[in-house]
């Protein structure tokens, strides 16, 4: 009777252990699939070519799901304000590579990978690879060229190949005489407020896309009231001449004849002098927030 109890009290002990054991035994099993798997993906994912091989004849209908997986893959990370976007090329890459002539991909994948951080993931030098990839595939479509002028003006600061993607893109069919206008303005001027208008004016207009309309309003936005601050800055600058000490708030200058009025910004914020007596955003001004968030990270 001992003997057996023995044995039942061994196997009241054994049976957890061992189920403990095939347990733990199962998982490091699952976590190496599952690694393995990843590695797969990630190898099919990198691989242009090889899926180019392996979708034949279907090749434009599965670029046409890459390219939802890379606008659902940039709208992911976006929403989550995450900065890293490391598969957003190879998802493009495959995109372009299955399809070249698909130019949705080349026209907004250029914006996703040339914006800076946290709006997009601050690689203008891919953007430059893609825009040019669609050229070669689309020579004729001009407006390939105003984006990689766009990328060049804007996130390479380059306007000597700003100014050369605007000229070679003026001469193709049914492109618009402004291409040609923007290549001799940036040429003459480099970067300047009114080029900036000029550029993010043509892109309001001419969009359909919601999205980038609002992008181009906040954009125009933006340089409209920088445009303003700089001149709030020469009356600051005029008041001190006359009174030997720089005002410390803008009703001075409307006091003193300079301005009409308190100048406000483009959603309706005064102004306001900082510390130093510079013009700035107000801070209750929404604009403020999409002013930080669009100077570039360092």
């Amino acid at each position: 009777m001992n003997f057996e109890k023995t044995i039942a009290a061994s196997l009241l002990l054994i049976f957890p252990l061992g189920f403990v054991g095939i347990w733990r035994l199962q998982k490091d099993i699952d976590v190496q699939r599952q690694a393995l798997h990843q590695e797969q993906d990630e190898l099919v994912l990198r691989s242009a070519k090889l899926m180019k091989v392996m979708s034949l004849e279907y090749a434009p209908l599965v670029a046409d799901i890459y390219w939802t997986r890379a606008v659902q893959y940039y709208g992911a990370k976006h929403f989550g304000a995450e900065t890293n976007l490391e598969l957003l090329w190879p998802l493009l890459d495959i995109t372009s590579t299955l399809d070249p002539n698909l130019l949705v991909a080349y026209r907004f994948g250029a914006m996703f990978l040339s914006d800076a951080p946290p709006r997009g993931a601050g690689r203008p030098d891919l953007a430059v690879e893609l825009i040019e990839r669609g050229i070669r595939a689309n020579p004729e479509y001009w407006r390939l060229y105003e984006d990689l002028g766009f990328v060049y003006y804007f996130d390479m600061k380059d306007y000597r190949k700003a100014s050369q993607a605007f000229y070679e893109g003026s001469k193709k069919p049914y492109a618009q005489i402004w291409m040609k206008v923007m290549a001799a303005k940036i040429a003459a001027e480099g970067e300047s407020l009114s080029t900036s208008i000029f550029l993010w004016k043509n892109v309001y207009d001419t969009t359909q896309d919601l999205d980038v309309k609002q992008n181009a309003l906040t954009h125009l936005q933006l340089l409209q009231a920088q445009q303003d601050c700089k001149q709030i800055d020469a009356k600051t600058s005029e008041y001190e001449k006359r009174y030997g000490r720089r005002p410390t708030r803008i009703t001075q200058l409307v006091e003193a004849d300079l301005l009409r009025g308190v100048p406000r910004d483009p959603l309706g914020f005064e102004y306001v002098l900082s510390d130093d007596g510079k013009a700035e955003l107000n801070l209750e001004s929404p604009l403020l927030e999409r002013q930080v968030m669009s100077q570039p990270k360092n």
